[in-house]
Formats: structure tokens, C-alpha cells, sequence
């Protein structure tokens, strides 16, 4: 058998990076996916010198066609999938009377809609019991009006991930988003408390399963 697989798209030095360590620990295979293979690099090389395994990719998520051929491409070489972590969200500071219709869409694109191919590439690939672990925001129920697309694509990717659970769960697989409702980098919202509790939110035994999970510190 070959170690499970973790593949994070959106990954950056914060919560993305603390979500690879977190899985690493538990022996998985961390794929870190940048805008730029760049970007992951560092990142990558982190890890490494910890002694986990990872590997950094870059992918276009405004692309589906990139995503797939991403999302593709680890699932080839690794020959699993076992967590897809969807972490990406564009912060945009335009209120409703100043943000476009079409940098909603692209904000919207990427923040959300970018899911549905990451899923449907990775789902050949996933291994039993396979995850798909989304990282929310109280936005989706609070949004700030100065950032207005930010609300929406929360809202969008936690009611998306209720169909998900539904489609996967027929499959054994199941997609849980988590509603991180405070501050990212304070108190109790360190980027390492907040990956443990996406950690947590994934791992659960079924008996326990919900498609939606809220961290409140």
C-alpha cells in the first residue's frame, strides 16, 4: 500500500501550509498546489527539512482545464488521492455599489465554482473513505460589505459542499465544509489551531458525520 495522499489547492504559508503539516504528521503524501510551482517551493522544502514527504504544484484556478490537468497529474503519480483540501478565496475590497458583475464571476470562479472540477478530477483517484475538506469563513453568514464577493463565494462553496456529501456519500466518500468563525491569526485562530480543527473535521468516524462543522476557538 502505498501512504495517503493529501492534496491542497489555494496552499499558502498559512493555513494551507498547517494543514500539510498536520496531515504529515499522520504519514500522509502532501501535495501543496500554488498559483506558481514557484510559490509552492518553500513551502515544499519546509516540509521536506521536517522530514515529511511533499510535492508543490502550480495550477490556474480561474482554469478548469488547468485544475483537471492538475488534479490529474497527482492522482497519476501518487496513485491516490485520499483529502482534497479546497482552500482558496479571493479577498476583494469593493462594497456592492463599486464591485462588477464581472469581478464577482472571477472572484466567484475561483473561490467556489474551481470545486466542482478539482472533485470530479480527483474522484477516479480516491482512495476508500477518500475526503474533500473545504476551509469556510463566517462570511457566508456575515459578510463584510467592503469585501462583498468574499461572502458570496463562502456562502456559494459551503452549499455546494452539501451536495457534494450527498453525490459522494453513495461512493463511501464524504465532503464536510468548515466555518471558521473568527479572525485568522489571533487567539485561538492560529493558522495551527485552525488546520487542527480542519484536521478533526475530516478524520471523524461517520457515525459523527456532518457536511457542515464551525470552529469557534
Amino acid at each position: 500500500m502505498t501512504a495517503p495522499v493529501l492534496l491542497v489547492l489555494g496552499a499558502g504559508p498559512g493555513v494551507g501550509l498547517s494543514v500539510g503539516r498536520r496531515f504529515a504528521r499522520d504519514g500522509y503524501v502532501v501535495v501543496l498546489a500554488c498559483r506558481l510551482v514557484e510559490e509552492a517551493e518553500p513551502l515544499v522544502r519546509e516540509l521536506r527539512e521536517e522530514g515529511f514527504a511533499a510535492e508543490g504544484v502550480g495550477v490556474d484556478l480561474a482554469d478548469p482545464a488547468d485544475i483537471t490537468r492538475i488534479v490529474t497529474g497527482v492522482g497519476e503519480r501518487n496513485g491516490r488521492i485520499d483529502v482534497l483540501h479546497f482552500n482558496p478565496s479571493i479577498f476583494r475590497e469593493a462594497d456592492p455599489l463599486k464591485l462588477t458583475a464581472a469581478e464577482l464571476i472571477e472572484d466567484f470562479t475561483i473561490g467556489a465554482a474551481a470545486l466542482l472540477p478539482a472533485v470530479q478530477a480527483a474522484r477516479p483517484f480516491f482512495a476508500a473513505g477518500s475526503r474533500v475538506l473545504v476551509t469556510g469563513s463566517a462570511a457566508a453568514d456575515k459578510p463584510w460589505n467592503q469585501a462583498a464577493s468574499l461572502g458570496v463565494q463562502k456562502a456559494a462553496v459551503r452549499n455546494l459542499v452539501t451536495s457534494l456529501d450527498t453525490t459522494l456519500a453513495a461512493e463511501g466518500h464524504r465532503a464536510v465544509a468548515v466555518q471558521i468563525n473568527g479572525v485568522l491569526g489571533e487567539g485561538a485562530f492560529t493558522r495551527d489551531r485552525v488546520a487542527e480543527a480542519l484536521h478533526a473535521a475530516a478524520v471523524r468516524p461517520l457515525e459523527e458525520w456532518t457536511p457542515h462543522v464551525s470552529y469557534n476557538g
